[in-house]
């Protein structure tokens, strides 16, 4: 991390923008204050660039929306509610919100929207310290009223008040620590992480689209060991996501098997890990995928007499749970079949590691995988986590054979693109049928010869679809 003075210099460069001089100039003409806030400040001393540029004023919405009509290229005030109006300038997406001085009953969590006065007054309503400063425009005067940039250079969240009066103005903002956790790699601050976890049950309070965004920002983050953790630790995985917590096994000293929670963790780390070599980089669906691969352990768990654990079947159980998960957190359906698709499928490598499969087998294999066969490819080797390195290496070789042999295969059939010999209107045609349940079961039928035998041909295909419809 920069020093301080490291730091105020990186923002000044940061600001060489003529953007930031016109916006603050057309403001301070027309007799108002205006400041740059939130992430890009915080992202500035970071050295990185914010994809967003967030300002506030002490303008109202409509006065902030005639200033800037005659220099904008773009505007809109579909956020003119709670004080925002858009615009656009060149390249560059800008935000201007009015001081905010919210009310909330802490009931609905629907705040009574009112403007403030004064900029100082606005950072204190911000969710941790580190997004509560600003640089006043056009002077550039950096304001931290709050001591952001200490916990910035700390590497802390904190609220710049109570954390109990800023949680219970917006539960959200429990979430958005550990976000923040898993994408700055921050800790929380002790006092704050206490109150998490004492007001964990109010994230209840929060839409479930709201809590679904801040999960895959979390998941999305460098660190989501580390937001993970703290959802977990403080009890509102409980509430979100309680197939995660529940990983936490109970064992006793007869039953002995690896701890699946800390598993899991590892797991998403791994599959990150090979999201370069398969080209997913940033992917949510693996990382969940990884995240939820076992959640099916817990309902499935046997003891075993002499001392083994089993879960059978917790790989079809899991993809039902994750799916029921998901729906519940209003993910789109594509992304709901795709995770669930690949926890289905995450064990079924393991068959071929111990003994190599037919061409038969790797077909059904790709079928399966379908569109999902890359990050299938990354969650199976991401779920190996054993310390033997013997065992660990055979895995590896096994599954670098099993993609080897796919290729081969591939480029010998073009698996990709795997279907019968002939079509459902060559079916039709040879056995002079209508669309019917008929033409299906035939298609089926020339669907398995293709994956047990590889290409046949028209003419095999259709004297073998003959044979079995006469039998039939």
């Amino acid at each position: 991390m920069q020093t301080v003075a490291e730091a105020i210099a990186n923002l000044e460069r940061s600001t060489e923008n003529l953007l930031f001089d016109l916006l603050g100039k057309i403001f301070q003409d027309a007799g108002h204050e205006l400041s740059l806030v939130g992430g890009p400040v915080r992202d500035a001393f970071l050295g990185r660039q914010a994809p967003d540029l967030d300002f506030t004023t002490s303008a109202t919405p409509d006065e902030t929306l005639a200033i800037l009509k005659p220099h904008v290229d773009a505007h809109w005030d579909i956020g003119r509610e709670f004080g925002t109006i858009g615009a656009r300038i060149g390249d560059d997406t800008i935000e201007i919100t009015t001081y905010r001085a919210d009310k909330y009953d802490h009931i609905t969590r629907k705040p009574q929207v009112a403007f403030g006065t004064n900029l100082e007054d606005d950072l204190f309503r911000r969710d941790f310290t580190v997004n509560a400063m600003a640089l006043r425009l056009p002077e550039k005067v950096f304001v931290d009223p709050f001591n952001g940039l200490r916990d910035l250079l700390a590497g802390v969240l904190r609220t710049p008040g109570k954390p109990q009066d800023s949680f219970g103005d917006d539960p959200l903002r429990m979430m958005r620590g550990a976000r923040f956790a898993s994408q700055l790699g921050f800790e929380i601050e002790p006092e704050t992480f206490q109150a998490m976890v004492d007001m964990a049950d109010k994230i209840e309070m929060i839409s479930a689209e709201r809590v679904q965004t801040e999960l895959v920002k979390l998941m999305l983050g460098k660190h989501p060991r580390a937001g993970l953790e703290a959802l977990v630790d403080s009890g509102i995985a409980a509430f979100v996501l309680p197939e995660l917590p529940a990983l936490k096994l109970e064992s006793d000293e007869h039953h002995h098997h690896k701890d699946v929670y800390q598993h899991t963790l590892t797991v998403v780390e791994q599959a990150i890990d090979y999201e370069r070599d398969y080209g997913l980089e940033g992917d949510f669906v693996l990382r969940f995928a990884a995240l939820l691969h076992d959640c099916g352990k817990p309902a499935t768990r046997k003891l075993e007499p002499g001392g083994a654990v089993s879960f059978y079947h917790h790989d079809v159980v899991g993809a039902k749970l994750a799916a029921k998960r998901m729906k519940a957190l209003r993910f789109d359906n594509d992304t709901t079949k795709a995770v669930a698709r690949l926890i289905e499928l995450h064990l079924r490598f393991f068959g071929y590691s111990d003994a190599a499969w037919t061409d038969s087998a790797i077909r059904r294999y790709v079928r399966d995988a379908g569109d999902q066969l890359l990050r299938l490819h990354a969650l199976t080797r991401a779920d190996v986590t054993t310390r033997n390195k013997r065992k660990a290496d055979r895995l590896a070789f096994a599954y670098d054979d099993l993609e080897r042999r796919i290729e081969q295969i591939s480029e010998q059939e073009q698996l990709d693109a795997l279907r019968p010999d002939l079509s459902g209107e060559d079916i039709m045609r040879i056995l002079d049928l209508k669309p019917s349940r008929e033409v299906g079961e035939a298609y089926k039928f020339l669907m398995e010869l293709r994956l047990e035998e590889g290409e046949l041909g028209a003419v095999e295909a259709e004297k073998r679809l003959l044979a079995w419809w006469k039998a039939r």
